[in-house]
């Protein structure tokens, strides 16, 4: 837990005080304007893969390391999927995606709750992740396409 958080923090610090983790953040929003302020696409391109990577491996070696103690051929899958959703609940940033991380831990021991204890199946912490992502990504599509209701504005015409 200890070096997720100075993780997150170390990500945070670079992100939003430096002058590289700046051009990374131009050129993943605009990446027009970007070239035109003279940042290199292709080395935020590198730096973004590198970061995103490192990260992974991280909590893999966490994973790895942390609750099972050993290496073995049974690592469980599905967490890529999770971090995606993680990623897109915290709204890309390294603060809200411990929050989100929380959130869908939440999810994942309440799923193993309701499995062994109601005889619920296992599957259904994944609807209910799923229900989540969908249910952020029509907000953010009502919200950025507002649907309007009525006339079109064809004021004065017969």
């Amino acid at each position: 837990m200890l070096i997720a958080l100075v993780a997150v923090g170390g990500l945070w610090a670079f992100l939003f005080r430096t002058y590289k983790g700046f051009a990374l953040q131009v050129g993943g929003l605009a990446p027009a304007a970007a070239r035109y302020a003279g940042f290199s696409s292709r080395a935020s391109l590198w730096m973004a893969l590198l970061i995103s990577g490192s990260m992974a491996g991280l909590a893999g070696a966490l994973e790895a390391a942390g609750p099972i103690g050993q290496l073995t051929p049974y690592v469980p899958a599905g967490y890529g999927f999770a971090a995606i959703i993680v990623a897109f609940v915290g709204r890309l940033h390294p603060v809200g995606i411990v929050f989100s991380a929380v959130l869908m831990s939440m999810f994942y021991i309440g799923g193993e709750l309701a499995q062994s204890r109601l005889g619920l199946p296992k599957s259904l912490t994944g609807v209910f992740q799923g229900l989540l992502l969908f249910a952020l990504l029509a907000c953010d599509t009502l919200i950025h396409y507002r649907i309007r209701l009525g006339r079109t504005g064809t004021k004065g015409h017969a």
